[in-house]
């Protein structure tokens, strides 16, 4: 190789990104636990198709033996642990995800927004705001994320988008996908749709999906809030 060739070699470029994660928490009896999984597959069949899954092992105490069942068990289910956290690293062997650290609950720094130039451009100088306005159309298959506040969108949510705030949800439209606000233990926040048809709504981690929302609240004017530990959905009087 001459001095030519090494000279226009260029240098191998590496780049961070974040990703939205669910957290899988397992409590015994596992059984029963991947039972309520087995429950919510069952309502929403692709809950969690494309979304990386970490397993969070600190409240059980389980033998390689057992991580490797669970995690076998998880695969069955088309679940794709990306990592493990909350477990001594002596217990993953090497064939199984890698150890995990430094996770925080909102999962990212900033929003995120995948094929959403716009609103890209806006997340990067109001990242200490408290809100964050869309004054588009939030399309299929856009996630947008915003874990420092309310998010508001001026127009209606797709079917396959995916609304996460820290705060409330304001959609001045239909609301199609998922909206989960309060994603950093805000238990005060709420999710209001001038029109709900939604796929999923969560608040604090307390969640309904489509089969679970009432046929008399579809195409009406809706609010979701905690009450305790249940989620509730109301009309929008």
């Amino acid at each position: 190789m001459d001095a030519s060739t090494q000279t226009a070699r260029q240098p191998v470029r590496m780049r961070g990104r974040s990703y939205v994660a669910f957290v899988f928490t397992p409590v015994v009896p596992i059984v029963t636990w991947l039972a309520d999984i087995d429950a919510t597959l069952a309502r929403s069949p692709g809950f969690f198709t494309g979304k990386p899954v970490v397993l969070d092992l600190s409240s059980v105490d389980l033998s390689p033996t057992a991580i490797a069942h669970l995690l076998a068990s998880l695969d069955q289910r088309n679940i794709r642990v990306l990592g493990v956290e909350g477990v001594n690293g002596d217990k993953l062997t090497p064939n199984m995800p890698p150890l995990l650290t430094g996770g925080r609950p909102s999962g990212l720094t900033a929003a995120e927004a995948e094929n959403y130039p716009q609103t890209k451009t806006k997340t990067r100088t109001r990242t200490k705001s408290a809100s964050l306005l869309l004054d588009s159309p939030v399309r299929s298959g856009q996630s947008i994320v915003f874990p420092d506040g309310d998010v508001t969108v001026l127009g209606s949510v797709g079917s396959g988008a995916e609304i996460v705030a820290g705060g409330s949800i304001h959609v001045y439209g239909t609301l199609r996908g998922r909206a989960m606000a309060g994603i950093n233990g805000n238990s005060s926040a709420r999710i209001f749709c001038q029109r709900i048809e939604a796929e999923l709504l969560a608040i604090d981690g307390y969640y309904q999906t489509a089969e679970q929302i009432g046929e008399a609240l579809r195409n009406q004017p809706a609010q979701a809030w905690l009450e305790g530990e249940e989620l509730r959905i109301t009309p929008l009087n």
